[in-house]
């Protein structure tokens, strides 16, 4: 996959120039929960226009953690952020449940869209993310899901969505380009935390956000240096966690170092939407040992 813009400035530059633009600002904190939660799901038949935007939002809910996520069960009690995650081409959010299950036991809100055309049986239109589509279906979902929250919403969700971080996203291949794209192309404000796995570089940035770039460096579709100069070009916080002699997904898919990708995920998602300083503290041990290079400026 090819870079979508051709850069006139160096990584440097453009660095420098986006870390005068957009400037990071403190979280607020408090502690993120300590224990898992049962899951809950509940679908909606979105849309944005002429794109039907199935999502399913995957939520702490009441009950003993484990076991398979429960339909419209009552939400935990609390309140908890958002964090969106995107599937990769052919995907759905059923199979990249090994990242969204974990990311609703932790305590987040994990709205979940199928993208109209790079889902399981769809034509696969690669051009629907470099277009801007996809971002802009996140955008609206993330609309959608924070609406539920809101006063006078008369649903189950109503005064249970913490914004005060911001909101989260995240995604793998194509869903690492979508969310990207969020950061950069088609910028989307309310986002202040983001993991793209498996991404490639989609232009300059323009949000600012907490940026944790996960790949591996042997992955022979989006390329890893591309993703080098996407992490190059973003100003501080951020992170990049290389697999070192892994593809494009073996620390997704339950690989031998997928225990670290999920416990540096969640802490990623704990320090920047609970704003929980003890989850920063321990990044740098969640992404340690299998090979992995932990490189980060968290300023």
């Amino acid at each position: 996959m090819q870079r979508r813009t051709v850069l006139s400035l160096t990584a440097a530059t453009t660095a420098t120039v986006a870390a005068s633009l957009i400037a990071p600002t403190a979280a607020t904190a408090r502690q993120a929960p300590a224990t898992r939660f049962a899951i809950g799901v509940r679908e909606f038949a979105w849309s944005r226009g002429p794109r039907r935007l199935t999502t399913r939002v995957f939520y702490p809910a009441a009950g003993a953690p484990g076991g398979e996520p429960v339909r419209d069960a009552p939400l935990a009690a609390g309140n908890f952020p958002v964090c969106e995650f995107s599937h990769g081409l052919g995907g759905n959010p059923e199979s990249y449940g090994v990242i969204i299950r974990p990311l609703a036991e932790a305590g987040f809100i994990v709205p979940a869209p199928v993208f109209p055309t790079t889902t399981t049986g769809a034509e696969g239109n690669v051009g629907d993310v470099y277009n801007g589509n996809q971002s802009k279906d996140v955008t609206e979902v993330l609309t959608r899901t924070l609406a539920l929250g809101e006063q006078g919403s008369c649903d189950p969700f109503e005064g249970r969505i913490d914004t005060t971080n911001g909101v989260g996203v995240a995604g793998h291949s194509l869903g690492g380009m979508t969310t990207h794209g969020l950061l950069t192309a088609w910028p989307d404000s309310r986002v202040k935390a983001a993991i793209p796995f498996a991404c490639i570089d989609m232009g300059a940035p323009a949000v600012a956000a907490k940026v944790l770039f996960v790949h591996g460096d042997q992955d022979t579709l989006t390329h890893y240096d591309l993703a080098r100069q996407a992490y190059a070009e973003l100003p501080s916080p951020k992170a990049f966690m290389t697999h070192t002699g892994q593809g494009h997904d073996e620390y997704i898919w339950n690989g031998p170092t997928y225990p670290q990708t999920v416990a540096t995920s969640l802490d990623w998602m704990r320090w920047s939407l609970y704003g929980d300083t003890a989850a920063r503290d321990r990044l740098a041990a969640d992404a340690s040992g299998g090979g992995i290079a932990w490189e980060a400026d968290l300023d």
